[in-house]
């Protein structure tokens, strides 16, 4: 079965062909991030727009990179939420629209299933069950993950994703947008231990994150140094806010995988390619003998790529969740949990 897998629901377009088969036969991506870098974050009108822009010449691009056609596609799996209500209906209305044209099947598909499921991508897959550690801009979570489908939150944010606390982190220290991997490339500089911040949350007992107390503390530190503030002392601030929450993100995960019994943590979303977190993260696997399994880091963002693949292994599943009603509906809010079956 190919699946063709179309993702719009921030300020990424992404396009890709996948086959149960072979694997993943291309995929074309287009980032905003220069569009919005001047606006410090995204623009939710200006992102739909560019989406419309973008779609169907990365959808040209693909085919042309897979050697594909149009007759060689068996089902269309768009973006359905959670996002953007505009940036959604973009890819809802294109994958709709190409499926009735083309007599296809469509599947919408949970944006978070798709980063849950993006590590299976790779040559060689981490088997059912795991932990997953979804930490991206908007949503840090961990999951356990029996298989495609059954999905167990044990832990979720309270307040700021850690995506949000980079990015809030990176405008008080006067970097750019995105956030993270500027915070990430300064704290490089920095020294850890100069300066010293909390980890919300870390002794609380369970699994649920809380970032916005870490902000408010770079924020005082911010302060503190004033008009004086030099370089080396942002490295420092910035070393200290990534120390913090790869701290709670490593400790977290460990006393997930220790509640549940597992021993394979998966790492999806936006901050999984935190170079920071990957090596603390691939230490305590080490030290303490589990398995722990990363996207590449080209599908760590979000990517046509996962939702093609959320969509071929739910068909493969579930043949009958294949549609061919056209009308459709976008879900800016969507409880992953919901998806449970």
């Amino acid at each position: 079965m190919r699946v063709l897998g179309i993702e719009s629901s921030c300020d990424e377009t992404g396009l890709a062909l996948y086959d149960t088969q072979r694997g993943l036969l291309a995929h074309a991506l287009h980032s905003q991030i220069a569009m919005h870098r001047k606006y410090g974050g995204v623009v939710p009108e200006l992102a739909s727009r560019d989406h419309i822009r973008r779609v169907l010449p990365l959808l040209e691009n693909v085919l042309e990179k897979s050697g594909a056609t149009r007759h060689d596609i068996d089902a269309i799996a768009w973006t359905q939420g959670p996002g953007l209500a505009g940036a959604l209906l973009v890819g809802a209305s294109v994958a709709n629209a190409l499926a009735m044209a083309w007599a296809k099947p469509v599947i919408g598909i949970h944006h978070l299933e798709g980063h849950l499921l993006s590590p299976l991508l790779v040559d060689e897959p981490p088997p059912f069950p795991f932990v997953a550690l979804l930490v991206s801009g908007g949503h840090t979570q961990l999951m356990r993950v029996t298989e495609v489908g059954a999905y167990e939150t044990l832990g979720e944010t309270l307040d700021d994703a850690a995506g949000e606390a980079f990015d809030k982190t990176a405008k008080l220290l006067g970097l750019g947008y995105p956030g993270g991997p500027e915070v990430s490339e300064l704290a490089q500089a920095g020294t850890s231990g100069v300066i010293k911040l909390p980890r919300p949350m870390l002794h609380s007992g369970d699994l649920d994150f809380s970032f916005s107390g870490l902000k408010t503390a770079v924020l005082t530190q911010v302060q503190r140094h004033g008009d004086a503030i030099t370089v080396q002392d942002k490295a420092n601030i910035a070393r200290g806010f990534v120390d913090a929450a790869v701290d709670v993100l490593v400790a977290k995960s460990l006393a997930a995988l220790k509640r549940t019994g597992l021993k394979r943590l998966v790492v999806a979303g936006g901050v999984g390619a935190n170079r920071q977190l990957r090596a603390a993260l691939s230490a305590a696997a080490t030290a303490r003998g589990f398995q722990v399994h990363y996207p590449d880091l080209s599908l760590c963002t979000d990517n046509g790529a996962m939702i093609a693949l959320a969509g071929a292994l739910r068909l493969a599943r579930w043949p009958e969740q294949a549609s061919f009603d056209y009308a459709f509906t976008v879900k800016p809010r969507w409880d992953l949990a919901a998806l449970a079956q």
